[in-house]
């Protein structure tokens, strides 16, 4: 069940959302409010789940209104309506709301949205664990290619091409970009999960606002994190998002660019962890290892989630195309996420398994932590071996130490 608020100054659009919303979604129930200062007394008398304001009404403006509602209110899902006319205020508001749609946008792609967003904050059961991803502007980069990319930027002719391969290189970058490039506000008529082609939409002019002015990305700081563990996490995870592809490629190519940047942010809920609770995050991999269990089994009992559970949520309030959430979501155990075939989630689920097992030059695959019984109702089993086999190609030829 949830409970939305609407805001926005014209009564009209108010009481059409408020009417067809209940209409169509019986378990939700709604408000609305003609502007903002009416709808932070409603945040402060109730409590809602999801709210959808107007860019521009008289008074106080979306922008602001999101922006107290993200103080305030952190775990509360921020929606904002906007026109293409609205470009400066877009982008002002990129720290505040969790998604941009366009106005007017039908009741249908709303509640989708609603659905989509909302679909995983029911796996993150502790309140200051859903405000804390709520609250996130931005994942930090690794120090090296935050300056690559500040260097590229300011440079008498930055490269446009450039640019995408150190966006996609880091995992922070990489979601920020496709977070904005999905939005509604472009008006692409099919999503983008390649950070380079996101880039190349984008275009300097936008790219260079976004850095330079808007500050969009940030780097890890060093008394918070230890950089070469950042290092190493993005090593693995970068091949595992290649490694992934490799695999796509091959079964399914059309799932080729969703399995990378899946492989790529795969783990991202650990550096959300690590970073944003430090203290907690190391204590987990301790009582890990004290308990005898795995990482997944301590962070249940220690978050009330996994980070793949973490991550694939902050991936879906920020809009990330379906197919890279759920490859998140359920890259442990894709059984409860079965897809009818061959998809990113397989894909990403493989590339881990074989990248994370301890002799991956055995000439017998190791099938620990593989998901046998989801791979069985997929008829793909016997596909295990040849898989294996382009990984130890694979792992030769890239020559990089396997993470533990």
């Amino acid at each position: 069940m949830l409970n939305i608020l609407f805001v926005d100054d014209d009564p009209v659009f108010l009481k059409r959302m408020q009417a067809e919303t209940a209409l169509s979604n019986p378990g939700w129930t709604t408000s609305i409010a003609s502007d903002g200062i009416e709808a932070l007394t409603k945040l402060g008398e109730e409590t809602f789940d999801v709210l959808i304001s107007d860019m521009k009404m008289s008074g106080m403006d979306g922008v602001e209104l999101l922006r107290n509602t993200k103080v305030r209110h952190p775990d509360v899902v921020r929606i904002i309506l906007t026109g293409y006319e609205e470009t400066a205020m877009v982008m002002k508001s990129l720290g505040t709301a969790h998604q941009y749609l366009a106005k007017p946008s039908d009741v249908k792609t709303i509640q989708s949205t609603i659905r989509k967003t909302c679909a995983l904050r029911d796996m993150l059961k502790r309140d200051s664990l859903r405000e804390m991803v709520s609250t996130l502007n931005t994942v930090p980069s690794l120090p090296t290619l935050y300056s690559e990319l500040m260097d590229e930027v300011n440079s008498a002719d930055p490269s446009i091409k450039h640019i995408g391969q150190i966006v996609e290189k880091d995992i922070g970058m990489t979601v920020k970009i496709l977070q904005i490039v999905n939005s509604a506000f472009f008006g692409l008529q099919r999503h983008v999960s390649n950070a380079t082609d996101a880039v190349m939409y984008l275009g300097i002019d936008t790219i260079t606002s976004l850095t330079l002015s808007l500050g969009i990305f940030a780097q890890f700081d060093k008394k918070i994190i230890d950089i070469r563990m950042v290092e190493e996490f993005r090593a693995h995870s970068e091949s595992v998002g290649a490694m992934a592809k490799l695999l796509a490629s091959t079964e399914k190519p059309e799932t080729a660019g969703d399995a990378f940047t899946a492989g790529l942010v795969h783990d991202i809920g650990e550096l959300v962890l690590a970073y944003n609770m430090p203290e907690e995050y190391s204590r987990s991999r301790a009582f890990a290892k004290e308990q005898e269990i795995s990482l997944l089994d301590a962070e249940l009992e220690l978050f009330g989630a996994t980070h793949a559970e973490i991550g694939a949520y902050l991936l879906s309030l920020w809009g990330i195309p379906w197919t890279v959430v759920e490859a998140v979501a359920y890259h442990h155990k894709p059984s409860e996420y079965l897809t009818p075939s061959f998809s990113a989630l397989t894909a990403v689920h493989m590339a881990d398994v074989f990248h994370n097992s301890r002799d991956p030059r055995a000439q017998t695959p190791r099938l620990q932590n593989c998901d046998v019984p989801y791979l069985a109702k997929l008829g793909l089993l016997e596909k295990v071996p040849e898989w294996h086999e382009e990984f130890v190609h694979f792992f030769v030829d890239e020559e990089e130490p396997v993470a533990a």
